[in-house]
């Protein structure tokens, strides 16, 4: 099978799936990408269940709703906002009802002793849909695009009533309220396919593990990480990063993540965050410079994320990291929205992106074995 039809088997079985997140379905997605890790030749591949919410969309309603309450709980509300959304903590969500998830993980052995580790992630649940999502709400929301994303604009509203004068507080609530309603909606949402978003990033890693395994990188263990729960707020990657995550190395060790691939010109994440954002090291970024010169592609395109993807938990924690995603124009393709199928996926754009990830691993693991 070519590299090119590989992709495509792979994101057309897990767009098959209904892969809500902490439930039956990812865990149905899970088994799925053990069984396909140790078929491109990943070894202890493991299934690591932990307990999350289905959605955000609960989590957020409550802070949207409390902070419509009064300029004390605006305060609170904000602040609790920022935290949860962001991963820094998460004190309401050991409140809320879960359900079990599941990661994966996989190793590849290093050519030679072990002296450093390159963790390779894709989450593999898919999000729920709703009217938040429609193109003209939504989008990456980055400060290259013009507008902020419709994330930002709540968190504007709870500081409004926060710090603002009188005038700000009847408008604020009016659009604390849309956002309360819209968090509910989606909690409700159908499950998208998630052919882009992120089916094309567990292809991809597949892929690289099926590279890798083949040659072994001299003195790099490899892990593959396949999180669940990313769409509901990254609770995958936040259990793996209280285990696994938490005895790495910072000086030793590059996580890569892989999500949403299938959308158009490649680029990685320069920071993540509306308000309270998360910075890349430069160092890193240069890597995926590197990367693309050795792929012989053009400089991948840096962009603010008005969101978050799983690898900022790692910046969180001190990691050197790399978000690894594609865009068209200043959004991605048919984002959390049922037209998120295979056959809306731009598979030039997957191979970019798996070209230049695989770039980036060459060119970190020169620059580190130096």
């Amino acid at each position: 099978m070519s590299s090119r039809a590989a992709l495509r088997s792979d994101v057309e079985a897990l767009a098959a799936l209904d892969r809500r997140s902490a439930s039956a379905g990812e865990r149905q997605s899970a088994a799925w990408c053990a069984r396909r890790l140790e078929e491109a030749g990943a070894e202890e591949v493991e299934l690591r269940p932990f307990r999350y919410q289905h959605s955000f969309g609960l989590a957020h309603a409550l802070h949207f709703a409390a902070a419509a309450l009064g300029r004390l709980p605006a305060v609170a509300a904000l602040a609790g906002f920022e935290l949860d959304y962001s991963g820094r903590a998460r004190p309401l969500r050991r409140l809320l009802p879960t359900g079990e998830g599941a990661n994966v993980v996989g190793r590849i052995p290093s050519r030679g002793p072990r002296a450093r580790t390159l963790v390779l992630v894709a989450h593999h649940d898919a999000a729920h849909t709703g009217l938040m999502w429609h193109p003209a709400l939504a989008g990456a929301g980055g400060s290259e695009s013009g507008r902020p994303s419709f994330a930002v604009l709540p968190e504007l509203a709870m500081a409004a009533i926060a710090f603002g004068p009188r005038a700000l507080r009847r408008p604020a609530r009016l659009l604390l309220g849309l956002a309360t309603a819209l968090s509910l909606q989606v909690a409700r949402g159908a499950t998208v396919p998630g052919a882009s978003d992120n089916a094309t990033g567990v292809a991809a890693l597949l892929a690289l593990v099926q590279r890798l395994a083949a040659e072994p990188l001299e003195g790099v263990e490899v892990v593959a990480l396949l999180t669940g729960a990313e769409e509901s707020g990254m609770g995958g990657m936040a259990a793996w990063m209280r285990s696994d995550g938490a005895r790495l190395d910072p000086g030793l060790t590059l996580l890569l993540g892989l999500d949403t691939l299938g959308a158009g010109e490649p680029m990685v994440a320069s920071a993540e965050g509306p308000l309270w954002r998360v910075a890349y090291r430069a160092e890193d970024l240069d890597l995926a410079d590197l990367g693309a010169a050795h792929a012989g592609l053009e400089r991948p395109r840096r962009f603010r994320l008005g969101g978050w993807t799983d690898p900022v938990l790692a910046r969180l924690a001190g990691q050197p990291a790399i978000s690894l995603l594609s865009l068209r124009g200043d959004a991605f393709n048919d984002y959390h929205l049922p037209t998120d199928t295979p056959e809306r996926v731009d598979w030039e754009s997957v191979d970019a992106c798996l070209a230049l990830a695989a770039g980036t691993i060459r060119a970190w693991s020169q620059v580190t074995g130096n």
